[in-house]
């Protein structure tokens, strides 16, 4: 087994870390000693007001956590409490105010121990020193008589360097990276890199920054963890002097930012990619985790809903119960009175007696008496009632100080229960931010890359700007259809090309069908112009003339006919090549049409005119493939900054 202790404060967030259902699959609070609380929260807020009463004591508790080896069997209950009962020993903790915690995280059953190191008698802390020389003592002692094998690092002569210190461990957490892969990517760049600036673009390629601090050279990964350079290169041959030499010629210390200034940067590049990851994230784990946390707040506001009833009903109760007890008192007063009257009724003398009583003065003196008799009577009674009264006062405070005690419990346990569904959410952002992470590195054993432009799949993890990520995708969805349309235009000045560079013995035959349909049609425009003409005079010589057989308008009725036939009617020797055409003849272009040689030419003059160096023939921007790659780094930086 494996035993973590540590004299620390902060009860509250050690209690809610104890408590947290998201990182455990199971949680027991086995055992709750010297506390009135039986609850975590509540009973180390006791120690911690005593420790503050009392003692100047800050670390007033000491936390320890047993973790066994799972390869040699689970531990049962009894042996758990034997160790502790060791530890106690051992450390001086006996009789001392403890709670005991069982976890088991992912299938890994583990213990946490904590006690309270404040002596309630005797007013201190209790020292602990060598705590941990004694914890390793315990150690061998319990498993040499449980039988048990003990860890790497606890036999006689262990190498305490190979030990992995917590902060380690929280990187590895956070990143999903060992310190072995990182060491060994560092190492790597440092053996490659043949300049200081290879060197640092390298480290930026796997998401580190060169910062400076209290080393003059300390890296800053993209998850805000620090280390000092030359403990990140296993080589025992690099010296920090060898790393610094090597350096300072174009990375000077002054030169580079501080610590704060890296982990600002990479804070506000890592957010960035987070919020993005974080939009598409899967919300069931999250449901679930929610649901959970809603039965269990369901079932303290259902308790703190009864107690509630429970506190009217007890307050109904006590009332009905004062105000009998008044009455009987009163009823009691009353039923002596009017006993006493009916008695004296009874007694009072009559006729002559009565007479010698007031000639003599005794009826007066038996009416004194009895005065003073009521008197005693009634401030008896009062008495009486007024002792009741703060007999009942006192028992209606100690009732409401009894549920306002209850009533601060239940508000207690429902801020524990709001810090323990703030960590636990937290847990699950921690999570499903390590998951994201691993899945952005996309099996590289480095974190993504710190350099802000966008390299495509297959290429080494380099993320864009936030601020431009739709642009970028936009303006990449517009290069794409850029590229699409340059490349048809190339394919069609390529077929151009081909096209006027093939002998003229391939397309005469298609030029001369073509050629001699324009002929005949241009001959027949011509004379059906030479007819309107002659067609004009004789209409307007039989205008003159008074005899025109059916005037101008009946005439170019005629004409207007006649050319609409001419226009439609098409040659016979000419409909083979349209509708028929040879099956050795490929499909014709648009530039082999009759008309296709006055746009040529006019495209030629175009070019002539409005170019000083014009060769004479079209000028033709060749095909994508044919100019190569010509864009360089400025173009590049153009495209960038667009």
């Amino acid at each position: 087994m494996i035993p973590k202790a540590s004299q620390r404060a902060g009860g509250q967030d050690l209690a809610t870390h104890l408590l947290n259902a998201h990182d455990n699959e199971y949680v027991e609070l086995a055992e709750v000693r010297g506390a009135v609380a039986d609850d975590l929260h509540g009973a180390f807020a006791e120690w911690e007001a005593i420790a503050h009463n009392l003692t100047r004591c800050r670390n007033y508790l000491y936390s320890l956590s047993v973790n066994p080896d799972l390869g040699q069997g689970q531990l049962s209950r009894d042996q758990y409490r034997d160790y502790a009962d060791r530890v106690e020993k051992a450390l001086g903790l006996t009789g001392q105010p403890r709670a005991l915690v069982f976890h088991i995280k992912e299938g890994r059953e583990h213990c946490h121990i904590v006690w309270s190191r404040i002596d309630a008698r005797a007013g201190k802390a209790i020292h602990q020193p060598f705590d941990h020389d004694k914890l390793m003592m315990v150690t061998r002692e319990f498993a040499r008589d449980h039988g048990l094998a003990l860890p790497a690092g606890y036999e006689r002569g262990g190498d305490d360097r190979k030990k992995k210190s917590l902060y380690e461990t929280q990187q590895e957490r956070n990143s999903g990276i060992t310190k072995e892969e990182r060491m060994a990517a560092v190492t790597a760049a440092w053996k490659r890199s043949d300049s200081p600036r290879a060197f640092v673009r390298a480290l930026e390629e796997m998401g580190y920054v060169l910062a400076t601090g209290n080393r003059p050279y300390v890296l800053v990964d993209l998850y805000g963890n620090m280390n000092a350079l030359p403990k990140m290169i296993d080589d025992r041959s690099v010296r920090t002097k060898d790393i610094s030499a090597f350096l300072e010629s174009e990375f000077p210390p002054d030169s580079l930012p501080t610590v704060d200034e890296a982990k600002a940067l990479v804070a506000a590049h890592r957010q960035a990619r987070e919020d993005f990851v974080k939009s598409g994230r899967d919300a069931k784990k999250l449901d679930l985790l929610k649901a959970a946390q809603g039965a269990r707040r369901s079932k303290i506001e259902a308790a703190q809903a009864a107690m509630l009833t429970r506190h009217r009903d007890e307050k109904l109760a006590l009332a009905k119960e004062h105000t009998a007890a008044r009455r009987q008192v009163k009823a009691l007063y009353l039923d002596e009175v009017r006993r006493v009257k009916e008695s004296r009724l009874a007694a009072k003398p009559t006729g002559l007696a009565a007479f010698l009583g007031r000639v003599t003065g005794v009826s007066f003196v038996i009416g004194k008496i009895h005065k003073h008799q009521d008197a005693q009577r009634h401030a008896a009674y009062q008495a009486e009632k007024a002792a009741l009264v703060e007999r009942q006062v006192d028992a209606k405070r100690m009732l409401d100080h009894r549920h306002l005690l209850q009533v601060m419990d239940a508000a207690r346990e429902v801020r524990a229960l709001a810090q323990i569904e703030a960590r636990e959410l937290k847990s699950y952002e921690v999570s499903q931010r390590r998951q994201e992470r691993m899945a952005q590195r996309q099996g590289h054993d480095h974190m993504s890359a710190l350099n802000l432009t966008l390299k495509p799949k297959g290429r080494s993890a380099v993320p864009h700007k936030a601020k431009d990520r739709y642009r970028a995708r936009d303006r990449q969805r517009d290069d794409d259809r850029h590229d699409d349309r340059r490349h048809h235009l190339s394919k069609d000045q390529d077929i151009v090309i081909a096209v006027d560079r093939r002998p003229e013995d391939d397309r005469s035959n298609l030029r001369k069908a073509f050629g001699a349909a324009v002929k005949k049609r241009a001959e027949k425009a011509d004379a059906e112009k030479s007819g309107k003409v002659a067609g004009k005079g004789e209409s307007a010589r039989g205008g003159r003339g008074g005899g025109g057989d059916g005037g101008d308008g009946a005439a170019r009725r005629r004409q207007r006919t006649r050319r609409r036939e001419q226009e439609i009617e098409v040659p016979d020797d000419q409909v083979p090549v349209f509708e028929t055409p040879p099956p050795d003849m490929p499909e014709p272009h648009w530039t082999e049409l009759p008309l296709a040689d006055k746009f040529h030419d006019a495209a030629r003059d175009r070019d002539e005119a409005g170019s000083e160096n014009g060769a004479g023939g079209r000028r033709i921007k060749p095909s994508r493939s044919a100019r190569g790659n010509e864009r360089g780094d400025d173009d590049r930086d153009f495209e960038r900054e667009r």
